[in-house]
């Protein structure tokens, strides 16, 4: 009877980290992915007039648009108003578009927005890929997840401005010999997010990426897999407003593992 040697499981993590790697590559081209973000219009600062006419109204906002505007919600030409809410969904399925351009409606800490997003967008025609460093086992740590009473902190985002920042909680890894923590969000299904930056950032890697760890066990473990550190958005269109990494979440080592920069042509 055969035998069949028992398979090294770094070789699967390998290839698990190849289809995220394409998964990422596709869904940050994709036509409403963030290379199509072309444009932020605070409501406070003025909406283009391209756009309709803006205005709040409570826990809405109200838009103004004549046929001049070409604008459609849901479908049918819109002429007269609208009220909308924030939208929660994905930018491809906003209700309110003009020609193949999106408009999703944003709300920030009580500051409203409208993003328009282009499959036209010229960041999206120069993108020519991700840079990442192909895996290696080494950045794939076992970690422990410590909860705390969730507390908002002010941290500078990619546009300038102070907004909060929810954590939840620290993982805990060593790499290299030394312990090291991380702050994060708990996202609404359990999974962990956090904003960090390393001896590399701003060098051979953006100024700070992301990583989202899986939901932790019930004892608290969790992998902490620096191979699928991503770029953040406002990487891929100056449009977004990316918080910095909060207090401790500037690490004291290098790590040139995971997504470094785009590619353009």
């Amino acid at each position: 009877m055969s035998t069949q040697a028992p398979q090294d499981p770094r070789s699967d993590h390998a290839l698990d980290w190849k289809k995220w790697h394409e998964h990422r590559i596709a869904s940050v081209s994709a036509p409403y992915g963030p290379l199509a973000l072309t444009g932020t219009h605070w409501l406070a600062d003025g909406v283009p007039e391209e756009l309709g006419r803006w205005r709040e109204d409570g826990d809405e906002v109200v838009l103004t648009a004549g046929e001049e505007h070409r604008l459609t919600l849901d479908g049918a030409p819109l002429a007269g108003e609208a009220r909308l809410g924030a939208d929660v969904g994905p930018a491809g399925e906003s209700r309110l578009a003009q020609g193949d351009r999106r408009l999703v409606v944003l709300c920030r800490e009580g500051l409203w927005a409208v993003r328009v997003w282009d499959p036209a967008s010229p960041a999206r025609q120069a993108f020519a890929g991700i840079d990442a460093t192909p895996y290696e086992e080494r950045f794939r740590l076992p970690g422990t997840f410590r909860p705390y009473e969730r507390q908002r902190v002010k941290v500078p985002g990619a546009d300038g401005v102070e907004r909060g920042l929810e954590l939840a909680g620290e993982i805990a890894f060593t790499l290299g010999g030394q312990d090291h923590t991380l702050q994060v969000s708990v996202e609404a299904d359990g999974s962990l997010w956090a904003v960090f930056a390393d001896g590399t950032s701003g060098k051979s890697t953006f100024r700070f990426r992301f990583l989202r760890p899986e939901a932790p066990a019930p004892d608290g473990a969790v992998t902490v897999d620096f191979n699928r550190a991503q770029l953040p958005p406002c990487a891929f269109a100056d449009h977004f407003i990316c918080p910095f990494p909060p207090p401790g979440n500037t690490l004291p080592i290098d790590i040139p593992a995971g997504e470094r920069n785009i590619h353009t042509s």
